[in-house]
C-alpha cells in the first residue's frame, strides 16, 4: 500500500505542478494586459478589457480547484489509465493529464459496476489532504482482467470508504461538493438532458441540493455556448441557504451562475418584512393573476361625462365615446398597459386636434398640425383628463393601492371574501414581504415599462450619442484619419470600452431576463404565484426542480408534485427519485420516518447508508428551569466533544420560535457563545453552536442536533419536525417533557 501511495503522490505532484504553471502563465498574461494601461485606440482598449476579463475568470477557476484537484483513477481494459479531477489538464504537448469529471470520458467513474464495467477493470479513489495523498481505495470491477496484487474489495456503494469518510467528517458551516463520491443514481440525474423540467424528489440526506449544484456545473460544461449567453439561475429558499452553498459551484470551476431567492427576484425590491402565514398563503394563490389583470383594467376608465377644455380660444370636448373608441384600438395591439397607453394618448390627441382644426375653418399643413398636437399634449387640463382615463402607473403603486385602499381591492378581487380582504389591509408605505414579490412581478408584466421613463431614457441616450459623435469628429480632425474611419464607427468603439458586465450581472439586474436553465431548490415551498414568476424567466421550460414534498413547511407550498406542477407545466415534467440517505444515521432516519408516516406526510422510500452508534439519545426533563439547565449542560458537553482543533464540527439547538431567546440566554449564562438564528450574517454559519427554528435549519446540516420538545414542533407543523429530526450527520439528542409524538416508538 505504501508503494501505491508513492505512485499516486508522484502523479498528484505532476498535476499540481501543471496547475501552478497554468496559474503563473495566466497571471503573467493578465499583468501584461494591465501594464499597457488605458492608452491606445478605442479598439485596443476594448480588446484589452476583453482579455483582462478572460484571464481574471481563468485565474478564479484555477484558484478554486486547489482542494482535491484529482480524486479518481480508472484502470481500463486496454491497459490505459485515466485520472479524474475537478477540471481538465493537458501538458504542453496537449496530452491529457487529467479528465474533467463532467466529460463523457469520466462517466464510467460514477456509473461502472461489476455487472456493467464499461471497460473499467479497477476504479480507484484517491484521497488527498492539501497536496498530499493520504489513502487510496480500490474497487475491482473485472476480476478476470485485473493483474497484479490488489487489496481491492467489492462494495454496494461506489467508493464506500471515501464516501463514508466524507460523511463522518466534521461539518464546517459550508456545504462541500460531492464530486469525488457521486453515486450512480445521482450521476444519472446530474447528466440528464437539458431539455424539459426534471423533478428530483428525495428525502432528507439524499444529496438533493448537491446533485442540483453538480447538475448546474455539468450543464454549463456540456452546453457552454448556449448557457453562457443566457445564463443559469439558481433559486434557493433563503439568503442564508445560498451562503451555505456558495462555495460549491466555484469549487467545481463555475462562477457565473445567478443565485437568488423568490424574495429577491424583482430587482430593486427589498422584501424582508414578515407577515402572518395565513396572509402569505392567501397571496400565494394563483387567483392573483386575474386579480392583477382586473386591477390594471380598473386604471383604464371611461368618464361618465364629457370634459370641456379651452385651448388658445378654442373649445374642445373630450367625449366618453372617443375615449372608449381610442381604448379599444389601443388594446388591439395586446401591449402592456403603460405601453398601450402611448397608442391611446396619440389617438386621443389626434381626435382633439381634428376638433381644433375644424374650428379654425381652414386647411392646416402637416408641420403645423404637429405643433397643434404638441400644444394639446402640454395643456394641463388635457393631460389630467387623459391620465384619469388611462393612468400610467408603476407595479409598486398598483399593488400598494390594493393593500391600502379597500375599494381598489374589492373591485379587483370580488372572489375574495370580506374577511380575506381585511387580512390584506396595511399602510401604503408598509415594507414589502416575500409573498408580495410574485404579485409585483405579475403587475410589472401586465403594466410594462412606463413610457414616460422610457422616453426620458431615450432622450438621454440621444444626447449621449451626440456628445460621443462630436468628440469622435474632433479626434478624427486632429489625427487626419477621417478617410479610413468614420465618426460613427469611432463613437461605437467609445461606447464599448470601459468595464462590461458579465452575463450573470446583467441577468440579475434585469427583471425581464430569460435564462437558459433554472434550478429551484426546496421547490416544494413555492406558491402558485411564485411558480408563475419563475416560469416567466425560463420560456424554454428547462428546469431542475429539487425538493421533498414531505418536508413542506409553507402553507402555500406543495403536498404533491402533480398538484403543484400540472397547472403550470402540464405534462412536460419528469420525475426522478433519490432513494439513499447518506447523511442521517439509520436509527435517527428510521425514527423520523415513522413519525412522519404517523403524521400522514408523503414520505419517500429511503435506505440509510450507515449506522452510527448512540446516534439517538432521548432524555425526559421535567420543569421549565430544569429544562434550560439540561439544555445548557447537554450542549456544553457536546461542544467539547464535537468541535475539533481545526474548528470543524457544528451543533444546532432546534426549538420552536417561542423558546429561542430563552435558550440563547441560558447558553450564554453557561459561558457558551451561540449564534441565535442563521439570518443575521454569514459568520453565523461558521459558528460552532447555533440556536434556530426548524425552518431556519431547512437545507442545512450539523454534526449533532439538540432537539427541544418535539411535541411543540409538531404542533406547529409535522413537516417542521421531520426537517428538524433529519439535520444531524452523527447524533440527535432529544430533550422533552411532553409525550413524544406518535410513531416515535
Amino acid at each position: 500500500m505504501d508503494n501505491e501511495l508513492a505512485v499516486e503522490q508522484r502523479v498528484v505532484d505532476q498535476l499540481y505542478g501543471r496547475l501552478d504553471d497554468l496559474r503563473a502563465q495566466t497571471r503573467a498574461r493578465l499583468a501584461d494586459v494591465r501594464r499597457e494601461g488605458p492608452s491606445g485606440s478605442p479598439q485596443n482598449r476594448s480588446e484589452r478589457d476583453a482579455f483582462a476579463t478572460l484571464y481574471e475568470d481563468r485565474i478564479a477557476q484555477l484558484e478554486a480547484v486547489e482542494e482535491r484537484l484529482v480524486f479518481g483513477r480508472l484502470d481500463l481494459d486496454d491497459d490505459s489509465r485515466r485520472y479524474i479531477g475537478r477540471l481538465g489538464l493537458t501538458d504542453t504537448e496537449q496530452t491529457q493529464l487529467l479528465t474533467d469529471w463532467r466529460a463523457p470520458a469520466a462517466q464510467a467513474f460514477y456509473r461502472a459496476t461489476a455487472a456493467h464495467p464499461d471497460g473499467v477493470v479497477r476504479r480507484r479513489h484517491v484521497v488527498t489532504r492539501g497536496r498530499s495523498v493520504t489513502s487510496v481505495e480500490d474497487e475491482v470491477l473485472d476480476l478476470d482482467l485485473l493483474t497484479g496484487d490488489s487489496d481491492a474489495r467489492l462494495s454496494g456503494l461506489s467508493g464506500e470508504g471515501a464516501l463514508l469518510a466524507g460523511l463522518a467528517a466534521g461539518r464546517t458551516g459550508r456545504m462541500g461538493d460531492i464530486v469525488a463520491t457521486i453515486q450512480g443514481e445521482q450521476d444519472a440525474i446530474i447528466r440528464s438532458e437539458l431539455g424539459g423540467a426534471l423533478v428530483v424528489q428525495g428525502g432528507p440526506g439524499t444529496g438533493k441540493t448537491a446533485v442540483a449544484l453538480h447538475r448546474a456545473a455539468f450543464l454549463l460544461y456540456a452546453h457552454r455556448r448556449l448557457l453562457e449567453r443566457s445564463g443559469v439561475l439558481l433559486v434557493g429558499p433563503s439568503r442564508t441557504f445560498l451562503r451555505y452553498i456558495d462555495q460549491v459551484l466555484p469549487s467545481l470551476g463555475e462562477t457565473g451562475v445567478v443565485t437568488t431567492t423568490v424574495a429577491e427576484l424583482y430587482p430593486g425590491i427589498q422584501a424582508t418584512a414578515t407577515e402572518d402565514e395565513a396572509v402569505a398563503e392567501l397571496k400565494g394563490r394563483a387567483l392573483w393573476g386575474s386579480v392583477i389583470a382586473r386591477a390594471v383594467r380598473d386604471r383604464e376608465r371611461i368618464p361618465a361625462q364629457p370634459v370641456h377644455v379651452r385651448v388658445e380660444g378654442h373649445d374642445l370636448v373630450i367625449r366618453p365615446n372617443d375615449i372608449a373608441s381610442a381604448m379599444a384600438r389601443a388594446r388591439r395591439n395586446h401591449k402592456p398597459h403603460n405601453q398601450a397607453r402611448v397608442s391611446f394618448v396619440r389617438d386621443m390627441l389626434g381626435r382633439l386636434a381634428e376638433q381644433y382644426v375644424q374650428q379654425l375653418g381652414q386647411e392646416v399643413p402637416a408641420d403645423e398640425r404637429g405643433e397643434i398636437i404638441e400644444e394639446l399634449r402640454s395643456t394641463r387640463e388635457i393631460r389630467i383628463a387623459l391620465n384619469l382615463a388611462w393612468m400610467p402607473i408603476t407595479p409598486q403603486k398598483l399593488v400598494s393601492d390594493l393593500w391600502s385602499k379597500p375599494h381598489r381591492l374589492a373591485s379587483a378581487a370580488p372572489q375574495l371574501s370580506p374577511q380575506q380582504r381585511a387580512m390584506l389591509v396595511r399602510e401604503a408605505d408598509a415594507p414589502w414581504t416575500p409573498a408580495d414579490v410574485p404579485i409585483l412581478d405579475e403587475a410589472a408584466e401586465l403594466l410594462g415599462e412606463d413610457d414616460q421613463a422610457a422616453r426620458a431614457e431615450a432622450r438621454a441616450a440621444t444626447e449621449r450619442r451626440a456628445s460621443e459623435l462630436a468628440y469622435a469628429r474632433q479626434v478624427l480632425e486632429s489625427t487626419g484619419s477621417g478617410g479610413m474611419v468614420s465618426a460613427e464607427m469611432l463613437a461605437d468603439r467609445f461606447a464599448t470600452t470601459g468595464p462590461t458586465l458579465t452575463t450573470a450581472e446583467r441577468a440579475a439586474a434585469d427583471r425581464s431576463w430569460t435564462y437558459g436553465h433554472v434550478v429551484v431548490d426546496e421547490a416544494q415551498e413555492l406558491s402558485a404565484m411564485a411558480w408563475r414568476s419563475l416560469l416567466r424567466r425560463v420560456p424554454t421550460r428547462s428546469l431542475t426542480i429539487v425538493g421533498d414534498v414531505a418536508q413542506t413547511t409553507a402553507t402555500a407550498g406543495a403536498r404533491s408534485w402533480a398538484a403543484q406542477l400540472d397547472p403550470v407545466l402540464r405534462s412536460s415534467w419528469r420525475l426522478n427519485e433519490l432513494t439513499v440517505n447518506y447523511r442521517t444515521p439509520a436509527e435517527v432516519a428510521d425514527t423520523a420516518r415513522r413519525v412522519a408516516v404517523a403524521a400522514n406526510l408523503p414520505v419517500s422510500p429511503l435506505t440509510s447508508a450507515r449506522d452510527v452508534d448512540d446516534s439517538l439519545v432521548v432524555t425526559r426533563v421535567t420543569g421549565s428551569s430544569a429544562f434550560l439547565s439540561a439544555i445548557s449542560e447537554r450542549t456544553e458537553k457536546l461542544v467539547a466533544e464535537v468541535t475539533d482543533a481545526e474548528g470543524a464540527g457544528r451543533i444546532a439547538v432546534i426549538a420552536v420560535n417561542a423558546r429561542l431567546d430563552a435558550i440563547g440566554a441560558a447558553l450564554r449564562d453557561a459561558g457558551l457563545r451561540p449564534a441565535l438564528g442563521t439570518g443575521s450574517s454569514a459568520a453565523d454559519l461558521d459558528a460552532p453552536l447555533v440556536v434556530l427554528s426548524p425552518r431556519e435549519a431547512k437545507g442545512l446540516e450539523f454534526d449533532v442536533v439538540v432537539l427541544v420538545e418535539p411535541a411543540e414542533v409538531i404542533d406547529a407543523s409535522a413537516g417542521d419536525l421531520y426537517v428538524a429530526m433529519t439535520r444531524p450527520t452523527r447524533a440527535l439528542h432529544v430533550l422533552h417533557d411532553r409525550p413524544l409524538p406518535r410513531g416515535w416508538v
